[in-house]
């Protein structure tokens, strides 16, 4: 028997985590924190695993709603084996050591008494039973080792996978992870199996989002890079909200090369804290992991200035300089949302987001405010500020289009379709379009908590 439960709280993007029973093989796909919820709503629900280990958890990245509550899981199930690239492992250990930091300071912050969920030496001792995997190369899982697993490459980040399983009886189970179907800067694409699976399991995050249809990303780039010369001749700030973990690494290089290229003016970028030591990771495995540019390092290409250390010296938004700095969704005490609220009032800056934004965060309230109308970005006091700076959105995202996962899914004539990581909206269009185009096949949106029987 096969089935599968979704352990996260919600159908969402969130604290993504899901059961696999392959005829009694226990398998954990992702073990992840949700990036909105704070203390235990931030878990998923391991409950439904039961008392009894399962056999292997398998990461496919290291974004923390993925990765950010795995020391948590290896506690619980100690046996289980916990399998990942090697790429996965190093920036995972790094994600997850300044998730401890993150954790601590909101319980001295805001009282959150369940952070953090461990601490710096649970996770290196954690971290000491991780095993890494090659992409492409078939290794055997389980007690009796009766599953065959094998990872291939997502192209959504550095070091990112699917996972294809076969279990004992020839069933076959391909779950995507995150993935992206088109190169990067940095990343080349996915390299996903052809061929027939019976069982697909995949991401749905831009299910609700349709991009136009003369979208390339050189346009997207020479958009971006427009705009960024318009803020600075105007005598403004740029600031770019990123993600530490690979949308830094890929517009690093891109600011860089439109400064050679003469697409922009040759000024200070500010960048630091976790992206500089993601970005230190990025050059480490240079010529170990799959690359647009092989060996190519950003340190040694790449000027940046640090930004200074909290309490040293003031954070100050200054004309004529990019601020390339966390966090993508401007989260509260971040670089980024420190800096937004100085950007706000000022017509001359300019706010340019690269990346998807959760309605409810404060970039996400920048996103969908009204320009000139008073936009308070604290969810609890903090002062209220007029929206006078310039605000745009660029698409770079690490995510295949819908399009593109609805043709991957039809080209593997799956049985059954298990869509997780999306919003209700994502899920539901997905299955829509499936069932359309898969009209044999059983397309399943799993309610929280529930095993269905695949």
């Amino acid at each position: 028997m096969i089935s599968f439960t979704n352990l996260s709280r919600a159908s969402e993007i969130g604290s993504n985590s899901y059961l696999l029973d392959l005829d009694g093989t226990r398998v954990v796909l992702d073990c992840g924190m949700h990036p909105k919820k704070e203390g235990l709503e931030a878990k998923p629900d391991f409950g439904p695993i039961g008392a009894a280990d399962p056999d292997a958890v398998f990461v496919t990245h290291a974004h923390l709603d993925h990765i950010g509550t795995l020391p948590c899981l290896q506690d619980e199930y100690p046996s289980a084996e916990v399998i990942m690239t090697a790429a996965t492992a190093e920036i995972g250990e790094a994600m997850l050591h300044n998730s401890v930091n993150v954790m601590t300071a909101k319980r001295q912050q805001e009282g959150i008494i369940e952070y953090p969920f461990f601490t710096h030496p649970e996770l290196d001792h954690a971290a000491r039973s991780w095993m890494v995997r090659a992409y492409n190369e078939p290794f055997r899982i389980g007690r009796r080792g009766g599953v065959l697993g094998t990872l291939h490459d997502a192209g959504h980040i550095l070091g990112s996978c699917g996972v294809h399983l076969e279990s004992e009886s020839g069933t076959t189970v391909f779950y995507t992870g995150d993935v992206q179907f088109e190169p990067q800067t940095l990343i080349p694409p996915a390299d996903f199996p052809q061929g027939h699976v019976d069982i697909l399991i995949t991401e749905c995050t831009h299910g609700a989002t349709q991009r136009a249809a003369e979208y390339t990303r050189q346009a997207e780039l020479d958009r971006f890079a427009k705009a960024i010369r318009e803020v600075l001749e105007g005598n403004g700030a740029v600031l770019i909200p990123v993600f530490a973990l690979g949308k830094s690494q890929e517009l690093l290089y891109e600011l860089n090369r439109m400064k050679a290229a003469g697409q922009i003016p040759d000024v200070p970028v500010y960048f630091g804290g976790l992206g500089a030591k993601v970005t230190e990771l990025y050059d480490k495995l240079a010529d170990s992991t799959p690359r647009n540019l092989p060996g190519y390092r950003l340190r040694e290409h790449v000027e940046t200035r640090g930004l200074p250390k909290q309490g040293v010296a003031p954070l100050i938004a200054s004309p004529g300089n990019i601020y390339l700095v966390s966090s993508g969704m401007m989260s509260e005490h971040t670089v980024s949302h420190m800096l937004a609220e100085q950007v706000l009032p000022h017509p001359a800056d300019g706010i340019l987001f690269v990346g998807y934004s959760d309605p409810d965060s404060p970039a996400g309230k920048v996103k969908a405010a009204v320009h000139g109308e008073p936009l308070r970005l604290r969810a609890k006091g903090g002062q209220a500020y007029p929206l006078n700076c310039r605000v745009e959105s660029f698409d770079f995202s690490g995510h295949a289009t819908r399009e593109a996962l609805v043709e991957y899914a039809c080209s593997l004539t799956p049985k059954k379709v298990v869509l997780v990581h999306g919003d209700p909206a994502a899920l539901l269009w997905m299955q829509q379009q499936l069932q359309q185009a898969l009209p044999h096949a059983e397309i399943i949106i799993p309610e929280p908590g529930r095993a269905v029987r695949l």
